[in-house]
């Protein structure tokens, strides 16, 4: 390239310790500081090859402008350095308005890929100093407070034995980025890993420099916007991507951290095969069919065979990695009678011919071999000789191997190939996951009453055919259902969510209409049959999910399946919608709450309880660390057993990278064991419930007030937010709306989150929190005194205030401002900008006195660093958005404006690295 490599060094010793640098060491961040500038300094290189020095110029100029606003303390004309450069802005072509996003939001691709890089570096860079403590969330950070709480190795296996984490992944469509960016941004997060090799040579960092600029290039040269809508295909696919990419081999390095952790803590040396499966997956993509009407039976029966696929061809590629390994030769070491008997049957029922050169003597090889022909042949379904009939039988397969191996001295190729095989035959089956079929409340209602009245209107006949598409297409669901249950392994399809349930009614509706439709929802011998699964959104129908259930459970007929379930039931929690009902304080408490009374009502009716929570990427719907919400639940209402969605870009965050995707894994696993074996010791905190309550009425009725029930608060949200341009990113199939009204009951939770949060109003994060605490402090005055003690003991409290305040640092209203004045009517526009202005700064000034700091994330240096250094890289683009938002409704309605649109929206999200 000419010049000396960007990463090159002449002191490996020197980049050794940056790599290797102790916590404290403030040489540890030297590394992601070269690569963010590395980076930088390459794309600025691709934009003057590709679009010339014009387009650099202005990047660098709105850069500098942006930076010296961002730093008021180094002068004192904010306001004009702002005005420059939206003048700057306004003078550009749409053409020139898009390069200029797009040139901004590569670059904070690339920021978040050299900021995951140094996760993953500072992660590795923790195992080399065993000196110190670990962190807090891993899993033997957790055991070694069980330890130090006096809870002994088998006591913490014996909870071990009850946690059963499963993330579950859904197609919300919050992930801006399309599959052939995601996959240009893997390579390139491959060749920052491999820069960190050492020794690295000049020729090596020249090499990795070429593959890095020529990724930059073609993220350059590529459409980053969809031209059209994902089909739901198009969506299971995208699922699916992170099993062969991560997951697979991520799930045997979890339980070799569970073992080594418990040999390091406890100096039990427990083999990892003896450890109890933790670790579920399941899906909603093909299956979740609530507003989404392109989801059809045909689509579940596409995503369980697409499922199968991915596994299938997962244990093929491990099979034909264990016959490479196993060329022991009956010349050398025996085999054992069992499977040397097995050999011989499958022999004789087979005629097919080696498609490998193999030697007689090589007898585990020519076993696998005919093992890897019945795989092939489980493939297609309804199934056929000689394919396996389940994934036990393969399993037994391979148990039969391994004890051979085992008797022969074969252990240290079991660690290698059959003891993980083994790991994933018992943790993905041949479903993989399984697949949740979810509709709303009122489309099995109107069915049912559709079918009803198509009864009695006749004598004789079926019913079914008389009654409109939609409920026609309901009727289908079902029928497949029952038809997919037969070819599929029974668990595939365990579970039927009903969103929205209001009552008992609700899930008795999938039960009527299974009955009508053949389909058998009680769990029979292998079969888990298929459970209803209540979906309580709203404060309403979270206040009242407790009692709801109790009736139902209490009911003879509903009794009788929850025997067939062992008596097991799962709920779901709806975080998204109800924050959007009730505001973020309300939301978080009414949640608790519901939570603690389910497990209450459970315990009254023998019920063995498990919850589904439905958290999404953002603050503003559940989102937050995972570890920490799992800490905050109800102290002694756990029973283990957890399923949590991961939804739309927390896909791609959390599993596109093996270490990420160890580590998120871990913290759910080790936050479960938590939970569970160590629950908060009792105390007297009904003062505090008192506190909660009082706080969350306040909140409520403001929120209600000022936003749910304010008609200004929606005119407003569509004119000073790009909320309608969601369209125009072709994110997800499913629409916005559930209907074509306007109403906010209608609107989806992620286009309210959106909207708030690419302009950076950030409302449904913290809005009546402010009024809230303010409200509660001043009435009392020991109740100052009150929040601190329960940001420092209680720790569902502590999380709200650190979640608010993570969402208000990402905020900022002085660009939010811009957007309003969007807002045509002057006079709505000045009293609803005014409305949140003041609650937001109320907010602001109730968290820093609970907390005690002085500036939002004064506590975590490292996250306000990052905001602090993204904030005038973001600037640009929202500017963009909104001057192309002005255009757009001034009439300047054309296809390249609309597609520049589409690129603000996905650079603000790659700037916030939230979509919604």
């Amino acid at each position: 390239m000419g010049d000396t490599p960007l990463w090159a060094t002449d002191d490996q010793q020197t980049r050794l310790s940056e790599l290797t640098a102790e916590t404290s060491d403030p040489a540890k961040e030297l590394p992601l500081r070269r690569d963010v500038r590395s980076l930088g300094i390459l794309l600025g290189r691709v934009l003057v090859e590709q679009s010339g020095e014009s387009l650099f110029d202005v990047v660098e100029h709105l850069r500098r402008l942006l930076i010296q606003y961002r730093e008021p303390e180094k002068n004192n004309t904010g306001g004009n350095l702002m005005a420059q450069a939206r003048n700057v802005i306004a003078n550009l072509s749409v053409e020139e308005a898009y390069k200029l996003t797009k040139a901004f939001a590569i670059y904070f691709e690339l920021t978040n890929l050299a900021e995951t890089n140094h996760r993953k570096r500072r992660r590795r860079a923790a195992h080399l100093h065993a000196n110190h403590a670990p962190l807090p969330g891993s899993f033997r950070g957790t055991l070694t407070r069980l330890k130090a709480a006096g809870i002994t190795a088998d006591q913490t296996l014996a909870e071990l034995q009850k946690i059963e984490v499963t993330p579950v992944f859904t197609a919300h469509p919050t992930e801006v980025a399309r599959r052939t960016v995601l996959g240009k941004r893997r390579n390139i997060a491959r060749s920052l890993e491999d820069l960190d090799r050492l020794p690295l040579s000049t020729a090596d960092a020249e090499d990795l420099e070429r593959q890095i600029v020529a990724q930059i290039t073609a993220l350059w040269q590529t459409d980053e916007v969809r031209l059209t809508k994902p089909s739901v295909t198009d969506e299971i696919r995208m699922g699916l991507d992170p099993y062969p990419m991560t997951i697979f081999d991520t799930v045997p390095k979890v339980y070799a951290e569970i073992a080594d952790s418990f040999r390091e803590v406890y100096g039990l040396d427990l083999p990892e095969r003896d450890l109890p499966g933790v670790l579920s997956f399941g899906s909603w993509i093909g299956g979740d069919r609530d507003g989404n009407p392109f989801v059809t039976a045909d689509c579940t029966r596409d995503a369980l065979q697409m499922a199968r696929n991915v596994i299938i061809e997962h244990y093929l590629r491990q099979v034909s990695r264990a016959i490479d390994l196993l060329s022991s030769s009956m010349r050398q070491v025996r085999i054992s009678n069992p499977l040397s008997q097995r050999l011989m049957e499958y022999e004789a029922l087979t005629s097919s011919a080696h498609t490998r050169r193999i030697s007689e003597a090589e007898t585990y090889r020519i076993f696998l071999e005919l093992v890897e022909a019945r795989l092939r042949a489980s493939r297609k379904v309804p199934i056929t000789s000689p394919a396996y009939r389940d994934s036990l039988e393969f399993a037994g397969d391979i148990a039969l191997l391994r004890e051979s191996l085992s008797e022969n001295n074969g252990d240290r190729m079991i660690e290698i190939v059959i003891d993980p095989l083994l790991r994933a035959i018992h943790t993905f089956g041949f479903n993989l996951h399984t697949l949740d079929v979810r509709q709303h409340s009122r489309v099995l209602s109107e069915t049912l009453a559709e079918l009803a009245a198509a009864a009695s209107g006749r004598t004789e006949g079926n019913a079914t055919s008389e009654v409109s598409p939609a409920s026609r297409e309901t009727i289908n669901t079902f029928q497949t259902l029952a038809q997919l249950k037969q070819n599929y392994p029974p668990g595939s399809i365990r579970t039927f969510i009903v969103s929205n349930t209001q009552s008992e009614q609700d899930i008795f509706n999938v039960v009527r209409l299974a009955a009508v439709c053949g389909l058998s929802i009680a769990g029979n011998g292998n079969d888990p049959g298929v459970m209803p699964v209540p979906l309580f959104e709203s404060i309403e129908a979270l206040r009242s999910s407790a009692s709801v259930m109790r009736r139902l459970w209490m009911t003879s007929e509903y009794s009788a399946l929850l025997d067939s379930w062992q008596r097991s039931q799962e709920v779901m929690l709806g975080y998204s919608d109800s924050n959007k009902d009730g505001g973020m304080f309300t939301s978080t408490w009414e949640l608790h709450k519901a939570h603690h009374a389910l497990h209450q009502a459970a315990r009254e009716c023998d019920v063995k309880l498990r919850l589904f929570h439905g958290r999404g990427g953002t603050v503003g719907r559940g989102g937050g660390p995972t570890h920490a919400a799992i800490l905050a639940q109800p102290a002694g209402d756990f029973s283990g057993q957890i399923r949590i969605t991961e939804q739309g870009e927390v896909l791609n965050w959390k599993y596109s990278d093996p270490v990420l995707a160890e580590w998120n894994l871990e913290l759910m696993i080790a936050a479960s064991l938590e939970a569970l074996a160590m629950p908060d010791a009792p105390q007297e905190r009904s003062h505090w419930d008192g506190a909660m309550e009082e706080m969350s009425q306040s909140a409520f009725s403001y929120y209600r007030k000022h936003i749910a029930e304010n008609s200004d608060v929606l005119i407003y949200f569509e004119h000073a937010t790009p909320v309608n341009e969601l369209e125009n990113m072709q994110i997800g199939s499913r629409p916005s709306r559930r209907s074509q009204s306007r109403c906010l009951e209608d609107l989806r939770a992620i286009p309210w989150v959106f909207g708030w949060m690419q302009s950076r109003h950030a409302v449904p994060a913290w809005f009546g929190v402010g009024h809230a605490i303010e409200k509660f402090a001043a009435r009392s005055p020991g109740n100052a005194a009150l929040l601190q003690e329960m940001m420092a003991h209680f720790p569902l409290f502590s999380e709200l205030v650190r979640n608010v305040e993570l969402a208000m640092a990402k905020a900022d209203l002085t660009i939010a401002r811009l957007y309003a004045e969007l807002v045509e009517d002057k006079n709505l526009r000045d009293r609803v900008f005014a409305l949140l202005e003041e609650e937001f700064l109320r907010t602001r000034q109730a968290l820093l006195s609970i907390t005690g700091e002085k500036e939002l994330l004064e506590g975590n240096a490292v996250l306000s660093r990052s905001i602090r250094l993204r904030n005038p890289y973001v600037d640009p683009m929202s500017m963009v958005q909104v001057d192309l938002l002005r255009r757009k409704r001034a009439g300047e309605n054309t296809a390249a404006l609309n597609y520049a649109l589409g690129a603000t929206i996905n650079g603000i999200a790659a700037g916030l690295h939230n979509t919604g």
